[in-house]
């Protein structure tokens, strides 16, 4: 029998959505908690993975600016921890990151060999946790994603059609740029990964950083549209959506005014492309419909 792929995260988006395929253990607090190393020594152990799969972060960007001692356990020792437990049992390490590792000042969409710059604690602490699982020796895949929401959980997509139920206008920044990504789409990435690394062994060449998100890109007033869009063709109440600058909407941590990732790398190695963020969109708009009413 085949050992099973770990998945860390418990009830996160990504974790959710690669939890439903075969082989994939999946753990989270308090099993598995990397503010308690012990124990995620202990589940590595009773799993006895052929290969895992990192999605456990601390991503409260804005709280990570007054506890980033709490920001650069989860998101920086617990990953190094693991990656040395994979170096160790010489099996692959897929690790999510984010693109807050750069500044947003460039004006096309970031390659991964591009100078990173976090602006804030959670970017700074993804950072080194990428370090760290690189240093560890493991035979790591760092993929960096972005602006990932899902039909379920605490997200933008969501949150938007909750407020638009009652607000007849909103305001959302319309200067910062990204790429949409569904957990599900990033999910099956990952298990397409996952079935090359099968069917190939590994390769020296699968080793280092990939960025992994939706195809396109738009801005979160665009995104917010958008959902609207969507909302409306199941009846749901469509409010007048206005942009906004980020000046006009501080927050205690600075977000990357262009965070696209550019994928042709991953394309290129792994024979892997995400869908693009509209059609993904529509998917999942209509996975919330069909569970909640308007």
């Amino acid at each position: 029998m085949m050992h099973p792929i770990l998945v860390t995260g418990g009830t996160g988006q990504l974790a959710s959505a690669l939890a439903a395929a075969v082989g994939v253990v999946r753990v989270g607090r308090p099993d598995f908690d990397f503010d308690r190393p012990e124990t995620v020594e202990a589940a590595f152990r009773a799993a006895a993975p052929r290969l895992v799969v990192n999605a456990a972060a601390y991503t409260a960007v804005d709280a990570a600016e007054t506890d980033a001692d709490a920001a650069y356990r989860v998101n920086r020792d617990g990953p190094a921890l693991l990656a040395r437990l994979c170096a160790q049992a010489d099996i692959p390490l897929i690790h999510v990151s984010t693109d807050y590792v750069f500044d947003g000042t460039k004006t096309d969409p970031y390659v991964e060999t591009d100078p990173v710059a976090p602006q804030g604690v959670y970017g700074a602490s993804k950072l080194a946790g990428e370090n760290a699982v690189m240093d560890s020796g493991a035979r790591a895949i760092i993929l960096r994603t972005a602006w990932v929401y899902a039909a379920t959980g605490k997200n933008f997509v969501r949150t938007m059609l909750t407020v638009g139920k009652t607000r007849p206008r909103l305001t959302v920044v319309g200067d910062q740029h990204g790429c949409p990504t569904t957990a599900a789409d990033l999910a099956d990435a990952i298990l397409a990964i996952i079935a090359r690394i099968d069917a190939t062994g590994w390769e020296p060449a699968y080793r280092g950083v990939f960025h992994a998100a939706g195809t396109g890109a738009t801005t979160w007033y665009g995104l917010a549209v958008a959902t609207f869009e969507e909302a409306g063709r199941h009846g749901a109440n469509v409010p007048e959506v206005a942009p906004i600058l980020t000046a006009d909407w501080p927050t205690p941590a600075k977000r990357p005014a262009n965070s696209r990732l550019d994928c042709t790398r991953l394309h290129g190695v792994f024979g892997v492309r995400l869908p693009h963020w509209r059609d993904s969109l529509t998917r999942t708009v209509n996975e919330i419909f069909a569970t909640t009413p308007p």
